[in-house]
């Protein structure tokens, strides 16, 4: 047995000024805040609460003040950002520690793999609003488009073996699906190994990688992209047939925020059960969420074609491909086209 490894654990968050002011002024509802008040419960000055209130109207959000009155929250703006998150987030260990938001990033994976390899702590949420190169599957470039969609990677550092690190894209698709079933009413599906469609179209899809020790994981970055509100004719051409999004299925715009919460949690939730059942259940609500048993599929396997019909998906996630001649082939990985 391999010796039990211990964890990087989060400190206490020590939370921005800027994030406890937005609290102050949600807790309120609607109505004002003085800024004596405001003062006196954040412990700062009042040159400091409104050096602060100017920080967050920076950011977007829509705050009223007047003499006397003090300070109101009119709007919050359409943006993943930290304080936003934590809003409501029932959570213990994902998104409570470090999130770092980016406007603008080349990578969530790339960032969060950064850090992760810097002795970031297991939970830490990486989150942009737009990438300049975001990242798929086999080097493939996921569309990226500002505030339109949630692009978002997560680092944990499960105790396992290396050959159990691919199961964390099967538990990453499944948490996916799961959300954007019960959040949009959407009949979301999984194709192997980890694309959410809708309707044929992709709306989804995970991307895990991992960093392993002789006969450890010492982390794992699971990739979260989920198209949310862009429109049809917002994607590339080449997309346009094989991409879709929750705006363009729904016929409106659904909040990224509480899309991108709801993911958090799931993604927690389904991390936790494997620890405490194993692998098992999580395979099997991804069985429930695919529908291709029984579909005859052509697999790239590292240029290699392999036609057949899918026999199963075995306890690990593979696929169990029966070819013409009735050959069982199981593969981990490959490119799946429904022919």
């Amino acid at each position: 047995m391999a010796p039990t490894r211990k964890k990087a654990i989060s400190p206490p968050l020590a939370r921005h000024p800027v994030e406890l002011l937005r609290e102050q002024l949600g807790k309120a509802e609607g109505g004002w805040v003085s800024g004596e008040a405001l003062s006196r419960s954040l412990r700062m000055s009042r040159t400091a609460v409104w050096k602060h209130v100017r920080a967050l109207r920076a950011a977007g959000y829509h705050i009223d003040s007047l003499p006397r009155r003090g300070y109101l929250l009119r709007a919050i703006p359409d943006l993943l950002l930290p304080q936003e998150l934590r809003e409501g987030l029932r959570t213990s260990l994902i998104g409570q520690g470090d999130i770092r938001f980016f406007p603008r990033t080349d990578s969530t994976n790339r960032q969060a793999k950064a850090l992760a390899a810097a002795g970031a702590t297991e939970g830490t949420v990486v989150i942009a609003e737009e990438q300049s190169a975001g990242r798929g599957r086999r080097g493939r470039t996921w569309f990226s488009p500002p505030r339109a969609g949630i692009y978002m990677s997560l680092i944990l550092r499960p105790d396992i073996a290396p050959q159990e690190a691919p199961r964390f894209a099967i538990l990453g698709a499944t948490a996916a699906a799961t959300v954007v079933r019960a959040t949009t009413g959407l009949e979301a599906t999984i194709k192997w190994p980890n694309d959410i469609l809708v309707g044929g179209r992709k709306i989804g899809g995970i991307l895990t990688e991992a960093s392993m020790e002789m006969d450890r994981v010492e982390y794992l970055v699971i990739g979260v992209g989920l198209n949310v509100n862009s429109s049809r004719r917002a994607f590339p051409p080449e997309l346009r047939s094989v991409a879709t999004s929750v705006r363009a299925e729904t016929g409106r715009p659904a909040s990224r925020i509480c899309l991108a919460r709801r993911l958090l949690e799931s993604l927690e939730a389904a991390y936790h059960e494997c620890r405490q059942e194993g692998f098992a259940p999580i395979m099997e609500r991804w069985r429930s969420l695919t529908e291709m048993l029984g579909r005859r599929v052509e697999v790239d396997v590292r240029g290699r074609r392999l036609a057949g019909d899918v026999e199963a998906f075995d306890a690990d996630g593979a696929l169990v491909l029966r070819t013409p001649d009735g050959e069982l082939l199981r593969l981990f990985s490959g490119d799946v086209q429904f022919v």
